[in-house]
């Protein structure tokens, strides 16, 4: 695990309070290009890498009684994709891997998209939750 798993968990929880699923459980993985193209292969046919997956659970799972929550499913995030996305956006990983999170967050949820524009409303929501936690840092301190 790298040191900044507890900022990716508090980001996490962040994120969900901001939509209201603050008593979700995830389950994320990070991982590297050739993992990511192996899952994206097996469950979508792409036999290519990308930046996150997400995969939700048929009407998520809930705890045993007393738990009172959710586990909505599982987000996968390529690290090796979201250092090539910082440095083709000329952003900071940090900003990235946030941006990655919330997007994958946001399709647990039910969101989806047709494309990447701008005017997307799932792209819309991710963006004004990132610029709301623009303040929140997971890997360290801005580069």
């Amino acid at each position: 695990m790298p040191g900044w798993e507890k900022s990716l968990k508090g980001f996490a929880r962040r994120v969900l309070a901001e939509l209201g699923r603050d008593k979700w459980d995830l389950s994320v993985l990070l991982c590297n290009d050739k993992t990511i193209s192996r899952l994206n292969s097996r469950y979508r046919g792409k036999a290519e890498a990308t930046d996150v997956l997400s995969f939700a659970l048929a009407g998520g799972a809930d705890f045993p009684a007393g738990r009172g929550g959710r586990m909505p499913g599982d987000i996968a995030i390529s690290l090796d994709t979201l250092r090539d996305n910082a440095g083709r956006f000329k952003i900071d990983e940090d900003e990235e891997l946030r941006r990655l999170l919330i997007h994958g967050i946001l399709h647990l949820d039910g969101m989806d998209h047709r494309g990447n524009r701008k005017t997307e409303p799932m792209l819309q929501l991710q963006e004004r939750i990132l610029a709301k936690l623009a303040d929140e840092r997971i890997m360290g301190s801005k580069t």
